[in-house]
């Protein structure tokens, strides 16, 4: 049998749908994705015992089921977004006992001009002593879900950050009381893709990016923000998010975080804005030092010599300023690809003791980038100042010897003085040692020790070539 053609013209088609509708003995549904009822048919209403379905349009067609059922009916429309569900529903029991109901959820997509929604069906079935204690069985589900996901609304709504989760499309369906509580919208107004325009219209796309490339890979959200806050400004927000897996690898849902980290944003902003000017007025000293050795070298011929030499150095000392001072991502100067040896070599060449060859730089060497060399150059800078004052580089016989050697997925460094004069030592830790440390321990990912010999001082720093290097390889007892 040839079923017949669907009308081709518009109004046709839209007659014989409300021919359907009208005369179909099934109860015929549309919900929004919100759950709320947009439309019904005659036969629905008949079903309720409603004599209009227009009083329940805009009504919640989740709270129109029993208590105990209302979980599983929410879960439901959650599962026929990605496929159709059928279920078995109670209404609220009535005087002459419950009434059961099949359920058929299908998610329409809709049209450029109509929102997805939900194509439901529903008709009244009897069941049978078997079916009955399943239905009894889910109903004892759906009561322990209400309670886990109860405890976990009031678990996530005493977090400090702002929690939320989605579908593994990434539809956003869950946010908690911090959430709201900052941006001040209504619940359920930034479900799906609402979410988007909470972000500053400049982080938008990045934002996209960001999270269509983590659907797409299961690779962790990670990015900075800025989100719009309830007083109306936008304030910088760190947004993370990891997927849950079920047994078999694939995604079943995402759950994510909102930290606001504007104030220390701003804070961080303030230090490189300073440091930078710090940077920028030291730089304009060396240059008018230079200066000044030019104009006296000019003015004093036999000077001259000794001049070239020590503007060399101060324009060395300048070039090693710049990889000691506290860098951020963006004023982080270039290093391409070079070795420590040779990062020692240009920090130190401003001291006259590696020309003379009282400074050597030995052992294996390791391969660094420029997040490191910054931690790297400020510790062996204020070594070597710390030497020039009243180490071993104070005296014309004092001697420095830097070795370096790979243990496992380690690089150890050693800083030993010879020959230094014998001063008091002071239990007391100045701010340079106090940096080391944290630069050494936070930055390389390793620790940091002094011992006080008798001729001089011996540091030792063992660091992580992970930290030295984002391509080092993390085991190799060989040179690169």
């Amino acid at each position: 049998m040839r079923l017949p053609d669907l009308p081709s013209d518009h109004d046709e088609a839209q007659a014989l749908l409300a021919g359907i509708f009208a005369h179909s003995p099934f109860g015929i549904e549309w919900i929004g994705e919100d759950g709320m009822i947009c439309f019904g048919n005659a036969a629905a209403a008949a079903l309720f015992a409603l004599s209009d379905p227009r009083p329940v349009l805009g009504a919640s067609w989740i709270e129109r089921w029993h208590p105990e059922d209302r979980a599983i009916a929410a879960a439901a429309l959650q599962q026929a977004r990605s496929e159709r569900v059928e279920i078995i529903l109670r209404q609220p029991e009535p005087a002459d006992g419950a009434r059961l109901f099949e359920v058929t959820i299908a998610r329409h997509s809709g049209s450029p001009d109509l929102a997805p929604r939900f194509l439901v069906i529903t008709r009244p079935t009897s069941l049978d002593g078997e079916m009955a204690d399943i239905v009894a069985r889910s109903a004892a589900v759906a009561r322990e879900l209400r309670d886990s996901e109860a405890r976990f609304a009031a678990l996530v709504d005493t977090m400090p950050q702002m929690v939320w989760s989605t579908l593994p499309d990434g539809f956003h369906d869950f946010y908690n009381a911090r959430w709201y509580e900052f941006t001040g919208m209504p619940p359920g107004s930034t479900d799906g893709e609402g979410w988007n325009g909470m972000f500053h219209p400049d982080d938008q796309e990045k934002a996209w990016t960001r999270w269509r490339h983590s659907l797409e890979t299961g690779e962790a959200y990670d990015i900075e923000y800025r989100l719009r806050h309830h007083s109306g400004e936008y304030r910088w927000t760190l947004g993370r998010a990891l997927p849950v897996r079920d047994e078999a690898g694939r995604i079943v849902r995402w759950f994510g975080t909102c930290t606001d980290i504007h104030e220390a944003k701003s804070n961080a902003d303030m230090l490189e804005l300073l440091s930078q000017e710090l940077s920028h007025r030291i730089k304009n000293i060396f240059a008018i030092v230079q200066g000044l050795i030019g104009i006296t070298a000019r003015e004093t011929p036999a000077f001259r010599a000794v001049a070239l030499t020590l503007r060399d150095r101060i324009a060395a000392l300048g070039r090693a300023h710049d990889y000691a001072r506290p860098h951020s991502d963006e004023s982080r100067p270039f290093v391409g690809e070079t070795t420590l040896h040779a990062l020692l070599r240009e920090i130190l060449k401003p001291y006259p003791a590696l020309k003379e060859g009282r400074i050597s730089v030995a052992g294996q060497d390791v391969p660094i980038d420029d997040k490191a060399a910054t931690p790297l150059a400020m510790i062996f800078h204020e070594l070597a100042t710390n030497a020039m004052k009243y180490g071993a580089l104070s005296v014309p016989d004092g001697l420095v010897d830097i070795t370096c050697t790979r243990e496992d997925d380690r690089c150890v460094l050693v800083w030993q003085e010879r020959n230094a004069p014998i001063r008091e030592r002071s239990d007391k830790t100045g701010f340079g040692t106090r940096l080391a440390n944290v630069a050494v321990e936070h930055h390389l990912g390793g620790q940091l020790e002094r011992q006080w010999g008798d001729r001089g001082l011996t540091v030792r720093m063992m660091c992580s070539l992970a930290a030295l290097n984002r391509k080092n390889p993390a085991k190799s007892g060989k040179n690169p």
